[in-house]
């Protein structure tokens, strides 16, 4: 799987945010839930092999507008057939918004000027479960954690195992 996964320009969270989230997963599988193995990010936009022109943008437009306050305004699925997504919607500055829909339009294999800034809580899950799971993860999330900070940008070759900081 990991040799396919794409290349990534993404939004790493600010650590204590991070661990969070990773022990919201946790707590999730404790529950008998698919077990989420993802560093938790937000993608601005991937592509199997990156443009280095799309990496070069991304580390101009980036790094000023960091940190950034992404508010959750709530939960989304993703996909339509048997295994879905479930995310936070986030809601991202205008700056910030403007730039990452910039990159996806620079990027070929991206999805044009779009960006729907978003944090995987499940990746993959069997449709069936889906609804069990929103519910679930309503129950372990802390009802303060509203905002997630954007701490830095990375550039992310997972068939490398490399993650630059733009």
């Amino acid at each position: 799987m990991q040799s396919t996964s794409p290349e990534n320009i993404l939004l790493r969270l600010a650590r204590e945010q991070e661990q969070q989230v990773v022990r919201i997963y946790e707590e999730l599988a404790r529950r008998g839930f698919p077990q989420q193995h993802q560093r938790p990010h937000v993608t601005v936009t991937f592509a199997q092999t990156m443009r280095t022109s799309v990496v070069g943008e991304a580390a101009v437009l980036l790094p000023p507008l960091l940190p950034a306050e992404l508010e959750r305004v709530g939960t989304v699925v993703f996909g339509t057939k048997s295994k879905q997504t479930v995310a936070w919607l986030l809601e991202a500055p205008d700056s910030l918004d403007d730039a990452a829909r910039r990159l996806s339009a620079m990027n070929p294999d991206g999805r044009g000027p779009r960006w729907i800034p978003h944090l995987t809580m499940g990746l993959r899950l069997p449709k069936a479960i889906v609804p069990a799971y929103i519910e679930a993860l309503a129950e372990v999330t802390n009802p303060h954690l509203r905002s997630l900070t954007a701490e830095v940008a990375a550039f992310y070759q997972p068939q490398l195992g490399a993650e630059l900081v733009l």
